[in-house]
């Protein structure tokens, strides 16, 4: 039991999953309408792409896999252009120079870290370019004396333009839910948007933000996401049977508009700080306090949600995880405290059974 408070907590799994498939067989590459064989592609991918407007997608294993795909597909041999400043590397030496380079793709710098204007990606462009990629930072903010150049300004330049956004906000508007997009994801970029806005490609995570399972995704355009299936790496990164059952039944909570109410994620981050303050008193344990959640997983760098849990005095948390179920608790300042963000309402019972 995740009482954390990290929503997406990648020693935990990152986005808790609310669906199973573990029975029976299923059409994971036959096609239905004329029995032959079809394509593991035709099911979640192609429902994710409708959910954020895109042309086509394809589902590979990770959001690293999906980068690496698309700059081998698209650029082997060729120039990639991208910014100084988002030459990042995220956990688990993810760094983008490194998988230009492992694609075959060659790597054009632009700009400064801090500061990089349209100029800088028009001079850089020429008959050797392939792609103009944009990589979001993810898990770190830069603030002060910045510019970046904006994915409609991109567009107008010529080659492609390829934005690899890390987590998997799929619409801005958050269509999904009721109250729409709360204030916590005003600065997120959404896939919908950025591919109004003139991005060829967008890949993007199954688990952060999207809150299924882990993999990733290519969406855009229907003759690059062709390109990326057609390549030799598309076999070797692609996912296998169970992650793509979980990621339809998540594409289909979209479609159907109650993704906020099916998908532990979306609950867990729009729960009422009032109704986890009453749950925390319900517990009969420990001290109820005031404190702060985080997405996690990479996303949304320096913001917190206000939550409730109970405290305990000292480090508890060994007792806590030889508990059944373990419960994952955070020591702050000399206490151990249990978020009831990150706990499901339902969960409540046996939480309370495993307080001291």
């Amino acid at each position: 039991m995740n009482a954390t408070g990290v929503l997406l907590h990648t020693n935990l799994g990152r986005a808790p999953l609310g669906v199973e498939r573990t029975e029976g067989y299923s059409n994971l590459e036959l096609d239905l309408a004329n029995g032959r064989r079809g394509s593991r592609s035709g099911h979640a991918a192609s429902l994710l792409a409708r959910a954020c407007g895109a042309e086509d997608a394809l589902v590979v294993n990770n959001g690293a896999a999906a980068v690496l795909l698309v700059v081998a597909s698209l650029a082997s041999g060729r120039d990639v252009v991208v910014s100084r400043g988002e030459l990042i590397e995220i956990g688990g030496g993810f760094r983008i120079p490194e998988v230009l380079a492992s694609s075959g793709a060659r790597l054009a710098e632009v700009g400064t870290t801090n500061r990089t204007r349209v100029v800088d990606y028009s001079r850089a462009t020429t008959d050797a370019t392939a792609l103009l990629l944009k990589v979001h930072p993810s898990n770190y903010r830069m603030t002060g004396f910045t510019e970046s150049v904006g994915v409609d300004a991109l567009a107008q330049l010529g080659p492609p333009v390829v934005c690899d956004l890390g987590s998997g906000l799929l619409d801005a508007a958050c269509p999904w839910l009721p109250s729409g997009p709360p204030p916590w994801l005003a600065d997120e970029p959404a896939v919908a948007q950025t591919l109004r806005a003139g991005a060829a490609l967008v890949t993007f995570s199954g688990d952060k933000l999207l809150g299924g399972p882990q993999a990733g995704i290519i969406a855009g355009r229907a003759d690059l996401v062709a390109a990326c299936a057609r390549h030799p790496l598309a076999r070797a990164l692609r996912p296998g049977g169970l992650v793509l059952a979980v990621l339809q039944d998540v594409a289909m909570a979209y479609l159907r508009r109650d993704a906020g109410e099916v998908l532990p994620f979306w609950r867990m981050a729009t729960t009422p700080t009032g109704a986890l303050e009453s749950r925390a008193s319900a517990l009969g344990s420990g001290t109820v306090v005031a404190c702060e959640s985080v997405t996690g997983g990479g996303t949304l760098p320096g913001v917190t949600l206000p939550s409730f849990g109970v405290a305990f005095d000292g480090d508890v948390t060994p007792a806590l995880r030889r508990g059944r179920p373990p419960v994952i608790a955070r020591v702050d300042e000399g206490r151990t405290v249990c978020d009831l963000r990150t706990v499901l309402p339902e969960q409540d019972e046996v939480l309370a059974k495993a307080l001291p």
